[in-house]
């Protein structure tokens, strides 16, 4: 079983990368964002991100859509269970940053980057098996379980 569990993973590694490139230029524009709005225009951390999040999401949503899973499913759908996940990502980025920047006093970007990394290890499963998935779900679990057994 845990041949095939790998077996199932390796054979996501070259769209993994897509996901990692993309991924990677995003942090390096919610990042950029992020100082520009702090820094330059001296805005709260819990308000840059507020104000950034949103350009981030634009920019992931089309990469992945057309790069990444090169889906060519019905974009209205995929938006509304895009916008779902980000809704809870974004709720999830406002209140770490609240917590642990503006009540614990860490730094902003410690704070940032720490939140990407645990979104991450959850979105690549939930956009390729829900979100960008191209045929209907059929209660089947969010990795076929044909695939690993």
């Amino acid at each position: 079983m845990f041949s095939k569990l790998l077996d199932f993973f390796w054979s996501l590694r070259k769209q993994f990368l897509k996901y990692a490139i993309t991924g990677g230029s995003a942090f390096i524009l919610d990042m950029g964002t992020l100082v520009l709005f702090k820094e330059i225009f001296h805005l709260r951390p819990v308000v840059a991100v507020i104000i950034n999040q949103p350009i981030a999401l634009i920019y992931v949503f089309l990469l992945n859509k057309f790069w990444t899973f090169k889906s060519s499913g019905k974009i209205h759908h995929q938006v509304i269970k895009f916008l779902a996940l980000y809704a809870g990502n974004y709720l999830f980025a406002i209140i770490w940053m609240w917590l642990f920047s503006e009540k614990l006093g860490w730094h902003y970007l410690a704070i940032r980057m720490a939140n990407i990394i645990l979104a991450v290890s959850w979105n690549f499963l939930l956009y390729k098996y829900w979100i960008y998935r191209e045929t209907p779900v059929n209660n089947r679990a969010f990795i076929p379980i044909d695939k690993i057994i």
